[in-house]
Order: structure tokens, then sequence, then C-alpha cells
């Protein structure tokens, strides 16, 4: 299995990054494996996929590059340097400035012998880039703020996981397969790999995503990414068997009002106004209003993320919700 030995001072300095560039890699490789996790990526990715292979058609070399670069069980280097919050531009810079060598030994390491036409071609890294900037561009900015919101929700849920359980409860289940072992070490995949020494100022970073891909990456030793896929996805249109998302048990409804019950059971996963006003198609001023009273009662906890204020459901909120359940 590939683990990874992190120190304590190592595991102190850790933090996680919101990061606009790995966002646009595992959209690339949503699109390259064509999957869809959730009924929102699905929607993406039928409106996506037909310009996004026309774009590789028009460039042979580069679809044999994006190929090349997925192989079964590990990702070409190249192209995840470990995200540290630059802009998307910036990374493309260093992904641009990457020398065909170097590109070419990364892609034998993710897929073996490469095919006749990127051995034939110059300036791979340029490519890459430009593929790269087409899926920001077309595929991944338009849809940037509601990502960015996703992936902030995702980290409050996280360190509430860190405060209750420790790092245990926080890393255990990011990616499949992986789990907090004790003794410092942290396995990352199921994959057979050599152990890796993360030690001092070893800069690791977690890094959500929404699609559902993740990777590892480093840099020397000082640079380490472990990006992993969203907890749940926060724009999912419908619920279980075609159900509303959201949709509330008939006794809390009769309790609370339908609005309000709605409101409460969608905070099972933080949530922002902006997001609860798309989900639930109320206005700003009736969602806020629900949630203040919410927020009285005792039921929800408000946080500021980032530039965000997400709401959560806390424990009387989350014992209210399960009373009024049926049963199983």
């Amino acid at each position: 299995m590939g683990w990874w030995r992190i120190d304590t001072d190592a595991l102190a300095g850790s933090r996680f990054v919101l990061s606009a560039p790995a966002e646009t890699v595992a959209a690339l490789m949503a699109l390259h494996w064509r999957t869809a996790a959730h009924p929102g990526d699905r929607t993406w990715l039928a409106r996506t996929l037909p310009p996004y292979e026309a774009h590789l058609a028009a460039d042979p070399v580069a679809a044999a590059l994006v190929r090349a670069a997925f192989g079964r069980q590990w990702i070409a280097g190249f192209l995840t340097p470990p995200p540290d919050g630059r802009p998307v531009e910036e990374e493309l810079a260093v992904i641009r400035a990457t020398p065909d060598a170097v590109v070419r030994t990364d892609l034998r390491a993710a897929s073996g012998p490469l095919p006749e036409v990127l051995h034939r071609a110059r300036g791979l890294g340029p490519r890459t880039a430009e593929v790269l900037e087409w899926v920001w561009e077309r595929a991944v900015r338009p849809d940037w703020e509601r990502r960015r919101r996703v992936a902030e929700a995702d980290v409050l849920v996280r360190t509430g996981h860190l405060s209750r359980g420790g790092w245990a409860a926080a890393l255990s289940g990011m990616r499949p397969g992986m789990a907090w072992l004790g003794e410092g070490r942290l396995r990352i995949n199921l994959q057979d790999r050599p152990p890796r020494e993360l030690s001092g100022d070893a800069g690791l970073v977690f890094v959500p995503v929404t699609p559902g891909h993740g990777w590892v990456s480093w840099t020397g030793r000082r640079r380490h990414a472990l990006v992993y896929p969203c907890e749940g996805q926060l724009t999912q249109a419908v619920g279980g068997a075609g159900a509303p998302a959201g949709t509330a048990p008939r006794a809390l409804v009769r309790l609370l009002g339908p609005v309000r019950a709605r409101v409460l059971v969608l905070l099972e996963s933080p949530k922002s106004t902006t997001q609860l006003v798309a989900v639930t198609g109320l206005s700003l001023g009736a969602v806020a209003g629900q949630l203040k009273v919410l927020l009285e009662a005792g039921l929800v906890l408000r946080r500021r993320t980032g530039r965000t204020v997400l709401y959560t459901r806390l424990p009387a909120g989350d014992v209210l919700v399960k009373a009024a359940s049926p049963p199983p």
C-alpha cells in the first residue's frame, strides 16, 4: 500500500488550501474519463464533453498528451504540482515552462512507452498548459464561485471532524483507501508504493475539489499536497428516489413548517445562504428569516470561512431531525 509517515511538526504545519488550478485538473480528469459523481456533474459533463472532445480532435498531440498523462494508477507529475493557492495563470506558467524531457519522463512513469507522436513533438509543456487553460476558461471558471463555496463548506466539515476526533477523524476517508494508521502513518491509497517521510517543514496541504477525483503530489521535500473529492456535493438537484434535495420528514414539517423544516434538513452539511437559495428556490430574505429563527433556537451554527458565511446543524438540530424521521 502507499503510505506517508508524518511527524508532529509536519502535521502541525499542515493546512487546507482552496485551489482553482487543482479544480481545473480534476475537471480535466472528469472529462477524460467521462465520469460524473453527482446529478449536477452529469449535466455539466453532457454540456462540456462535446466541445472538449472537438478541441482535442483538432490537436492530436494534445490528445495523446492527455491520454498518456492519466495512467491507470498514476498521474504524470508535471501536470499536478502541489497547489499553494496561486492563481491559475501562475500555475499554468510553471507547467508551460516544463522541459520536454521532463514531460516525457513523467508520461512514461504514468503510462509506460509513449506513442511516436509524443517522441516527435516539441513544446509539450505549452501544449499541456493550453489544454488546461481551455478547461479553466470553458468548463470551470464560469462556475468557479459555486465550486469555491462547495470547497469552503468541505473545509468546514473537515475542521469539525478535526475538532471532535483529531487528525484521525479528519483524514480518514478523504480518499478511497485513505486512513490514519497510527504512529504517524497515513495510508494515502491502496497502491503498492514505497513509504514517504514528511517531517519538519514538509509543506503539507489538503486541497478539496468538487469533481470525484483526487491525487497526491510533491516537489522535493518541502511541498506536498493531498487533493481529495469534497465530502458530498452541495448542488445536487434531487435526493433519493427522485425526491427534492432536503425533503423533510412530515412530522418535522408539522412541527416547524415546510420551509424551516427543509432548511434544517439541508444543513446536514454546511451551506451558505446563496446555496440554500439555489436549492430551495426561495428568496434571499426568506432564507435569511428561516436561518435567524433556527439560530435563535440553537439548532444551527453560523461560521465564516474565507469570504463565505456557512450554516450547519448543531447536535440539537440533528436530534430533532432524527426523532422526526420515520424508521428505515
